[in-house]
């Protein structure tokens, strides 16, 4: 019996021996098997995140933030105690205790699983799981998976520390709100650091992991509060709260950024502007995309913050006063359903949720409306952001009588004298409130209109190249094509200056004699025959007056004179173009290029010739300190010295390259000066300091610009259709063009001031009279007397005219300088007044040359 009894035992005992060695050896087998060709869970040890780049001021202030996953990484030793231990208690309440998986918690969800026949299958996975799930693995439910989950766990626990796990999983984890990490979350949730964090805040965000589109702050409020007052419960359970700070608590409403509680984190970054958009463009050529984007590059802008938005506000200004003055309403493109117009609640969420343009301030902010009504002569409107008052908001019939409703059929109507001559129920448009200059009282809203006219705008200082401000458009919500780089227009006559730089360089000198004649050239397309914007001819003129006055056909007599090929090369030396055509129509600016080359070019001839790379980044740093990118690479010991004698500032050594003599950038200048001082800019640039520079228009007007500069700054403008076509008879770069320059400059002198433009060593002054360049005494003055300056070692010849190569009829019609008189008086030292003779004409020239 004895022996019964212990064989049956002993049989129970090895098939329980062997069903357990069986289950132990298909269990090995299985984590043998999946675990041959997992992920290395070492590289964990050297992740780094994906972050936020950031973009800073010169003044440290973020002006722009790009990510793919909005994330900002917090160190383990940064992240509060309090958040960590909300987590925990949520997730993993044995993090602190497990070896990467936790059984019970496994088995438990089995038998819910079970017993709910499969409709509650909840996961188990611990915090380090959900590492290897995110890092790792894919996130699908499945036991194979599963299986990978628990090995990779069991791994990583022998590999890192449990926190560098939780540093990884609070720094990974996806928190709703394109938000990535607790620390973006408490941002964009509470606009808290993560040490400011109240109990119930920090049970918040650990509420949300599990599902954050189910636990919305508002959309699913109350949800959202019963998940945070459990986790409350659980950090209780464990020990992390006492009772009564749990009461507190979890008395504590709900609140969020996004149910205005507070205000969003936003609200402190201003929009988004061509500016850091083109610092994005450029960056991701430079770093790839991929760094860009989630590399937490720290990047420090060269925009000056009091600047850009007068930048804005000066182009934005000649934009709309062109397309008012044409006086044609264009029918709106953005409308609203009637049946959404008759509940303020139903019309604000919809006017919410229109793409219109919310970036404009110009004369005060411009507000996107929708008209609500149409009356018998105003139209009442629904302002975002605007509260409704008791007699509510209206378009006025005298607001509106400047302009004509041109519909999408193309035809013009009447001119307006009722609000409903151009408004319909259901457009949205913009609006500004018009108010008293005298104490700012409300006066009225103004109707008004994004211009389709569009132009460019940027700032740069001479010497290093940085960007100091840039607008590429009227609203950058509106298009965000970046006219200022990315455009590619002719400049027109202001290209000349590179014409007349390769000609001075050459030998000739400001006061040399070009004829303005007319000319035939046999082209492919056809006989061409270029002509000055006067439509008249001037005879033989000194170079100044030929750039003062912008002549097309000494222009063109130049280059023939100097080549082409030459001409190209330096306009290719100055950046202009990479590889410009050697057509003598390039001559006056036919080929295109963008204003911020123009802009960057114009600058080596205000810095003495010296070679400029324009940016809008000073320096870029990696997400841990270390510099990247620094722009300024001048040398300077000195600078590494702890300390210098007093008064005694540090060396800098300029390793830049010279591009031009510094003699022919100074007799450059010399000439653009008169551009602006009676030249085609006189009328329009006026500025307290000197100021030189040129305008550009090309044929009918297509693209008008005017770029200048002074002794520090330089600043450059174009005006144009998107699709090129004639601006108006009257349009010009002086007129259109001008106005910008002057109205940043007057800012841009004031705060960075201005001086006389260096005068290079080797070279001296000889007076002439620069409209007949006839050499006068050392003592002349008078309005036409101006002094030259010439390079010492070379004897200016008097009298000697350059054709081009191009014949001259002895009957060409030459009219003489428009009110320059046909003799010129000036003032010698001895106090007496001579006469300079009449205006060189072609019998002087061919009875024994110039005067």
């Amino acid at each position: 019996m004895l022996r019964f009894i212990l064989s049956f035992f002993g049989g129970i005992f090895t098939t329980i021996t062997m069903a357990i060695g069986m289950v132990a050896l298909t269990v090995g087998a299985v984590f043998w098997m999946y675990g041959r060709d997992l992920p290395s869970h070492e590289s964990l040890a050297q992740y780094s995140p994906p972050t936020i780049s950031r973009i800073y001021s010169g003044q440290g202030q973020i002006i722009d933030e790009f990510a793919k996953e909005r994330r900002l990484f917090a160190p383990a030793d940064t992240i509060p105690d309090l958040v960590k231990q909300a987590f925990i208690s949520a997730e993993d309440k044995n993090f602190y205790v497990h070896d990467g998986y936790d059984l019970r918690g496994i088995g438990a969800a089995a038998i819910d699983a079970v017993r709910s026949r499969g409709r509650d299958v909840r996961g188990a996975s611990t915090i380090t799981q959900q590492v290897m799930k995110n890092f790792l693995l894919s996130g699908d439910r499945q036991a194979e998976r599963k299986i990978k989950e628990i090995i990779l766990a069991a791994r990583l626990e022998e590999t890192l520390s449990k926190e560098q796990i939780l540093e990884l999983y609070l720094n990974e984890i996806f928190l709703g709100q394109n938000s990535y990490g607790v620390a973006a979350a408490s941002q964009t949730y509470f606009n808290k650091p993560l040490s400011d964090l109240a109990p119930h805040e920090a049970a918040f965000l650990a509420s949300l992991p599990k599902a954050p589109s189910d636990y919305h702050p508002v959309r699913q409020k109350d949800r959202l509060k019963a998940r945070r007052d459990f986790v409350l419960k659980e950090m209780i359970e464990n020990g992390y709260l006492d009772r009564a700070t749990y009461e507190v608590e979890v008395a504590a409403p709900v609140k969020s950024v996004q149910n205005g509680d507070f205000e969003s984190f936003k609200a402190e970054l201003p929009p988004r502007d061509y500016f850091t958009d083109e610092i994005r463009r450029q960056l991701t050529d430079d770093f790839g995309e991929g760094e860009f984007f989630t590399g937490g590059l720290t990047v420090r802008a060269t925009i000056d913050q009091e600047l850009q938005p007068v930048a804005a506000a000066s182009l934005r200004r000649a934009l709309e006063d062109y397309d008012r003055a044409q006086g044609i309403w264009r029918e709106a493109s953005i409308k609203i359903a009637p049946e959404q117009l008759e509940d303020e609640a139903l019309w604000r969420a919809a006017l919410s949720e229109t793409k219109i343009a919310r970036d404009i301030d110009l004369d005060g902010p411009w507000y996107p409306a929708v008209v609500l009504s149409v009356g018998a002569k105003d139209a009442r409107i629904g302002i975002e952001g605007v509260t409704e008052d008791e007699d509510g908001h209206f378009i006025t019939a005298n607001d509106v009588t400047w302009a004509r409703k041109k519909p999408t059929d193309g035809k013009l109507q009447p001119k307006a004298k009722t609000a409903g001559d151009l408004l319909e129920v259901g457009d949205v448009v913009h609006v500004r409130a018009i108010t008293k200059d005298e104490d700012g009282t409300f006066v009225r809203w103004s109707l008004r209109q994004v211009p389709r006219v569009q132009g460019g705008f940027v700032a740069m200082d001479v010497n290093t190249g940085r960007v100091l401000a840039m607008q590429g458009g009227f609203s950058y919500q509106s298009s965000v094509f970046n006219r200022a780089t990315q455009a590619k227009r002719q400049p027109g006559s202001s290209f000349k200056p590179f014409v007349y730089a390769s000609a001075l360089d050459s030998g000739y000198s400001p006061a040399t004699i070009v004829v303005d004649a007319p000319i035939e050239i046999n082209t492919p397309q056809g006989l061409w025959r270029p002509r000055n914007a006067s439509n008249e001819f001037y005879g033989p003129t000194p170079l100044r007056t030929g750039i003062e006055r912008s002549r097309n056909l000494m222009t063109i007599r130049l280059a023939q004179e100097v080549g082409m090929d030459v001409v190209a090369d330096y306009a290719e030396r100055f950046g202009v173009y990479d590889n410009m055509g050697t057509f003598l129509a390039n001559a006056l600016g036919s080929e295109e290029t963008t204003l911020y080359r123009m802009v960057a070019a114009y600058a080596m001839f205000a810095n003495g010739g010296e070679r400029v790379q324009p940016t809008l980044v000073d320096r870029v740093q990696d997400r841990y300190g270390k510099t990247i990118y620094r722009h300024d690479d001048r040398l300077c010991y000195d600078c590494e010295l702890a300390s210098l004698d007093p008064g005694i500032p540090p060396k800098i050594i300029s390793n830049r390259e010279q591009v031009m003599d510094p003699v022919t950038a100074y007799q450059l200048t010399s000439m653009m000066r008169g551009v602006v001082d009676r030249g085609t800019a006189s009328r329009t640039v006026n500025l307290p300091v000197p100021t030189a520079g040129k305008t550009g228009t090309t044929n009918d007007a297509k693209d008008v610009w005017f770029v200048g500069f002074t002794s520090n700054i330089v600043a450059g403008c174009y005006i144009g259709y998107d699709q090129p076509r004639s601006l108006g008879r009257g349009a010009s770069g002086g007129g259109m063009c001008g106005p910008v320059f002057q109205r940043f400059m007057e800012q841009a002198t004031q705060k960075y001031g201005g001086g006389p433009f260096e005068v290079p060593p080797g070279g001296r002054f000889i007076k002439i009279d620069r409209y007949t360049g006839a050499r006068l005494d050392d003592s002349a003055t008078g309005e036409t007397v101006v002094a030259e300056y010439f390079r010492d070692g070379e004897q200016p010849i008097f009298g000697l005219l350059y054709d081009g190569g191009f014949a001259m009829g002895a009957n060409l019609p030459l009219f003489k300088e428009v009110g320059s008189g046909q003799t010129t008086e000036v003032t010698t030292s001895t106090g007496e007044t001579t006469t300079v003779g009449p205006k060189a004409n072609f019998g002087t020239l061919s009875s024994g040359g110039l005067y």
